[in-house]
């Protein structure tokens, strides 16, 4: 097991690994205020295949079991976690632990954020991807018109990474969060980029010990992106590189239809195309998307362009009415950038063409 640090207004530790789950009784012990009682959150999957090593591990005084996956970020699922804490007694003292992926962390700790003003909550991520959406603080629950739309900024007292859940991972869940694995190190590390190629053949036999590297490697990026703007003010907007297009492909198929990292994984793709365009990106994008299409991504959507963009228009990045891109200059080299319609109708059709070569 190793310590991370996120360097955030009030610094947490990030811990990843093996027996992580057995440190959580004296991170809630240590907590100042004393905490008065928790509420853990959970996903139903989870409970369901851990039950046994949460109750021994994840100490609570209540317990609600959250629909799984991003079922659990709509409004009616937030009203009844407000009602499970109303109902468990939480005061302002109190704790809440999220235990699932990134759709069970973003719902509890959005109930966290709002449940009289803000209480504390840990993050214990179940999924590749939460690696992503446990740490930063970013909270959140859905709307049919948009992702993520209704949400606030809190950062969580400690994430508690225990690599045990891991095991019994479905194929396409370990796809899907590997993808923001790869975001982290186009964004970031072209050495790190250039190990995932290497090392990952496919994500059936991927190594553990390599896979806790990566999740570690891609922890420290986006703690260091925090830490430099906490609140999405700036370069915080570069951990959204795949994200327009993305999130406008997860919103169209209906949220849960297309998993998030699959849809995320379209959206680089489509941003590596923006790039080669607006901003004369070097990069062998034919030889990434070959790399991507033998780990079983699918990297197009037969989408109406005109429904795609009403939904990127209501992307939180954009300003004035104008749509606004994380691109690449270089990798590790992120920019954000206005695009036109016209140009992302462009990129729409070439990305189609891309993902029907075999």
């Amino acid at each position: 097991m190793e310590r991370l640090t996120i360097h955030a207004a009030q610094p947490y530790e990030v811990l990843i690994g093996e027996h992580a789950l057995g440190e959580v009784n004296k991170l809630i012990q240590d907590l100042q205020p004393k905490v008065s009682s928790v509420l853990l959150l959970i996903d139903e999957k989870v409970y369901q295949l851990h039950q046994q090593t949460v109750e021994q591990n994840l100490p609570h005084d209540a317990l609600y079991v959250l629909p799984q996956g991003e079922k659990a970020k709509t409004f009616s699922v937030y009203e009844k976690a407000m009602g499970a804490a109303l109902e468990a007694g939480l005061d302002r003292h109190s704790l809440i632990i999220a235990c699932g992926g990134g759709a069970a962390g973003d719902l509890a700790g959005f109930t966290a954020a709002t449940y009289m003003r803000g209480i504390r909550y840990i993050q214990v991520p179940t999924t590749i991807l939460a690696h992503d959406s446990a740490v930063g603080g970013k909270t959140a629950i859905n709307h049919p018109f948009g992702k993520n739309m209704t949400g606030a900024f809190h950062q969580p007292s400690a994430v508690v990474y225990d690599s045990l859940f891991l095991s019994t991972l479905p194929l396409r869940e370990i796809r899907s969060g590997f993808a923001e694995v790869i975001k982290h190190a186009l964004i970031a590390d072209p050495e790190f980029l250039k190990e995932l190629i290497d090392h990952v053949k496919d994500l059936k036999e991927i190594d553990e010990s390599f896979l806790l590297y990566a999740l570690k490697k891609g922890i420290q990026i986006k703690g260091e992106i925090v830490r430099q703007d906490e609140r999405e003010q700036n370069v915080r907007a570069y951990l959204n590189f795949g994200h327009t297009y993305g999130h406008a492909v997860e919103a169209w198929s209906g949220f849960g239809d297309k998993l998030h990292g699959e849809s995320v994984m379209i959206g680089m793709v489509y941003a590596l195309l923006l790039s080669e365009r607006k901003t004369s990106l070097d990069f062998n994008t034919d030889e990434f998307i070959g790399w991507v299409k033998s780990l079983s991504y699918e990297i197009h959507i037969d989408a109406p362009f005109g429904e795609l963009l009403a939904l990127m228009k209501k992307d939180k990045k954009n300003l004035n009415q104008m749509i606004r891109f994380v691109l690449l200059k270089t990798v590790g080299q992120p920019v954000l950038t206005k695009v036109e319609p016209s140009e992302l109708e462009y990129i729409h059709h070439s990305l189609k063409r891309k993902g029907e070569i075999q």
